[in-house]
């Protein structure tokens, strides 16, 4: 039980400050912990993971919505094409089987945190709300139906989707795109999880606790963070987060 809850908080920190930071997906690093250390079976890891994610990314969008960092007329846009594509793309997946991109979300991860460093994004509010409203409309529906059919085709990679979108084609400033991006994934996250232990049965309870309650509470503190901080160490500290987040991922998926 000990082993257990060790795990299972370790893995609540780095889905928590992914969480809170960047927008990430729980699943990206709640997932290989459990399969790999405490030998879960991955559907059920999976379905623990998005349960983690539901009220973490609430939380986050609470913290980013109460200090306007929070686009909810795009962002409730963009979550309908995404839960509705992501029913697509699981389907198309299931008629054309394929691992080729098996690892495409911790690779973006990895990869998203070395472009934060590098190159961090100072795009201002100011910029970021100048852009034509009825354009930024489309471009969500657009962005919303390539990002939930590539996650419903590969499994994963939402949050870091999300942001790269958000940050690179639709011009948002950096907490703003976390806001808005953990707002939608408060709801992808819901929904994959309800019908993950509809499908599946109810999890370990204790796993499920224990990644939840740390999962929450290291969101929280993240995203208090991240809206206290400046744009630039915001983008250094999201960039730390998700290089030492992917690589953490990529090792311990050797060791699986």
């Amino acid at each position: 039980m000990i082993f257990k809850f060790i795990i299972c908080f370790i893995a609540g920190i780095g889905a928590g400050l992914g969480t809170g930071f960047a927008g990430m997906s729980a699943a990206a690093v709640i997932s290989p912990m459990l399969i790999t250390f405490l030998h879960m079976p991955a559907y059920q890891a999976v379905g623990i993971a998005l349960a983690s994610d539901v009220l973490a990314s609430a939380v986050s969008a609470y913290t980013y919505g109460k200090n306007k960092n929070l686009d909810i007329r795009n962002g409730i846009v963009m979550m309908i094409t995404v839960l509705c594509f992501t029913m697509v793309g699981s389907w198309v997946s299931s008629k054309v089987p394929s691992h080729t991109m098996g690892n495409f979300s911790v690779f973006m991860t990895f990869l998203l945190g070395i472009k934060f460093i590098v190159r961090p994004v100072m795009t201002t509010k100011e910029a970021m709300q100048a852009a034509d409203p009825k354009k930024r409309l489309i471009q969500s529906i657009v962005c919303g139906t390539v990002i939930g059919f590539i996650c419903g085709f590969v499994g994963a990679g939402g949050g870091m989707m999300m942001l790269l979108i958000l940050t690179s084609v639709l011009g948002y400033e950096l907490k703003t795109a976390v806001g808005t991006s953990v707002f939608i994934m408060a709801f992808t996250a819901f929904t994959g999880a309800v019908s993950h232990f509809a499908i599946g049965g109810m999890p370990d309870l204790y796993a499920l606790l224990f990644c939840v309650l740390s999962t929450l509470l290291w969101a929280r503190i993240a995203a208090r963070f991240a809206n206290k901080t400046s744009p630039l160490i915001l983008n250094r500290a999201t960039g730390v987060v998700l290089v030492i987040l992917g690589g953490g991922i990529i090792a311990v998926n050797l060791l699986a």
